[in-house]
Parts: structure tokens; C-alpha cells; sequence
């Protein structure tokens, strides 16, 4: 099932910046996938985490079989602690982050997705989410609880996912696989 959003397609740039990806050898140098999918067990998982998290962003992890881009699936959903708890940005917890890249590892998976919330925002990368990229093989997943962005129909929160890399993005259509 591909949610509505993704149905209709990537959502236009809003100016310069982010871009829809298209495809393994994506635009411009942009790498794609053009197009993935989430369970709807780990989109829930992932926006209810945002809303436990409100007023302050909320993060993660999602596990895969490999990075999107190389086909790869994501398989489990693992939330982390900001340690920055802010409405404004967010950390990683180090401890959370080393102790889920080594679990991650271990069971032979990679971190296939990095995900955070914007509280009052699009689910769209920020200048200073750019900038704090660290895994180009990663798709960068954003949660906005913003109201003006929730879908009219289901109240449900944005969810958006995106390929960063070398300080492009590349919006990606995100399904949602009701399994």
C-alpha cells in the first residue's frame, strides 16, 4: 500500500534545495532510490515516538538488509534519546548510538534509515540537518507534527524520507507496506 503522499508523488522543492531523487543513479549526482518502503508497523512506531517526544524532536534508527538505495528492506525500528532535548534540533544519544550501531551490525544489517521530528515544521531536511549528515548511505526520515501538514483526511503526521549526501537532498516517495 503507498500512502497518499507517496501516491502522488515526491512533493516539489520549495525553491533551491531539496530535490525528488531519481533513481540508483539518481540527479545530478543526487543518488536515488527514487522511491522506497516502510512498513506501517515501524511508521506507526516512528510517529507515535515523535508525539511521545513533543515538545522536543524525537530520533531513531531503522535497521535494514541494506542501504535503500541497494534494495535493501528496513526491518526494525529502534528509538533513541535526543540529547540535545530540543523543539529545535536533535543528537543522537552517543551511548544509543553505539550501542544500536553494534547490535545493528551484529545481526548483519545496516542502518538503513536515521529519523528525527519536526515539531513545527515540514518533514524536510533543515539547512542544519544537511549540514549534520553523516551517513550517505542512510535514508534520512522526517516526522512533522505540524498541523498545517498532517493528512486532511486521517490527522496522521507527515512522514517524509529523504537521500543527503555530500549537502544534497533528494526527496525519496515513501510507501507505506500495510504488513
Amino acid at each position: 500500500m503507498v500512502s497518499d503522499a507517496a501516491a502522488a508523488g515526491p512533493r516539489p522543492a520549495w525553491g533551491p534545495g531539496p530535490r525528488p531523487a531519481s533513481g540508483p543513479g539518481g540527479r545530478d549526482g543526487v543518488p536515488g532510490p527514487a522511491r522506497a518502503t516502510l512498513p506501517a508497523a515501524i511508521r506507526d512506531a516512528i510517529v507515535a515516538h515523535a508525539r511521545d517526544g513533543y515538545p522536543n524532536e524525537a530520533c531513531g534508527l531503522i535497521a535494514g538488509t541494506a542501504p535503500a538505495a541497494d534494495g535493501g528492506v528496513a526491518t526494525a525500528w529502534h528509538p533513541t534519546r535526543n540529547r540535545a532535548a530540543s523543539p529545535l534540533r536533535y543528537e543522537i544519544d552517543p551511548d544509543d548510538l553505539l550501542r544500536l550501531s553494534i547490535a545493528i551490525d551484529d545481526a548483519g544489517e545496516v542502518i538503513w534509515g536515521i529519523v528525527h521530528s519536526h515539531v513545527r515544521s515540514p518533514a524536510r531536511p533543515s539547512p542544519t540537518d544537511v549540514g549534520l549528515a553523516f551517513y550517505p548511505d542512510a535514508l534520512y526520515v522526517l516526522v512533522s507534527l505540524a498541523e498545517a501538514e498532517a493528512d486532511p483526511a486521517s490527522g496522521t503526521p507527515s512522514v517524509r524520507a529523504w537521500r543527503i549526501v555530500d549537502g544534497e537532498a533528494a526527496e525519496v516517495a515513501l510507501a507505506v507496506d500495510p504488513r
